[in-house]
């Protein structure tokens, strides 16, 4: 049985982290059957150029650049609203640093962008 959470920002983000998780994981999963398949041409001796130029899109370093990106957003994303839900839970931003192994001025900044990304947000008043 799957237990229900309560909604809020960070276990939204702590959703979407786990579904960009799955999809990369199978995205992964691709390339490096894939760069497999690039290594047996490799050793059959095909160039680089041949090899590279016959390799259908996206190219395995793109999928690995997407999927790099991809998690950094999300993990980001992740990382801003935990930060505020831990505010919000009236922990202290030294103590939030001290649990991400950051600095106190790197949680200040991660709070004060989910604060700038709300303002964005909002729509504008008439």
């Amino acid at each position: 049985m799957t237990k229900v959470l309560p909604a809020d920002p960070a276990t939204q983000a702590l959703s979407d982290l786990v579904a960009a998780i799955d999809d990369c994981t199978a995205q992964l999963n691709d390339a490096r059957a894939r760069a497999e398949q690039l290594l047996d041409s490799r050793s059959a001796g095909e160039s680089w150029l041949g090899i590279v130029t016959a390799e259908t899109r996206p190219l395995v370093v793109e999928s690995v650049s997407t999927v790099l990106g991809t998690l950094a957003r999300a993990g980001s994303t992740f990382r801003r609203e935990q930060a505020h839900a831990l505010q919000r839970e009236q922990v202290s931003i030294n103590r939030i640093a001290a649990l991400f192994g950051v600095t106190r001025q790197r949680i200040s900044a991660l709070l004060r962008e989910r604060e700038a990304a709300q303002a964005d947000d909002e729509p504008e008043a008439l």
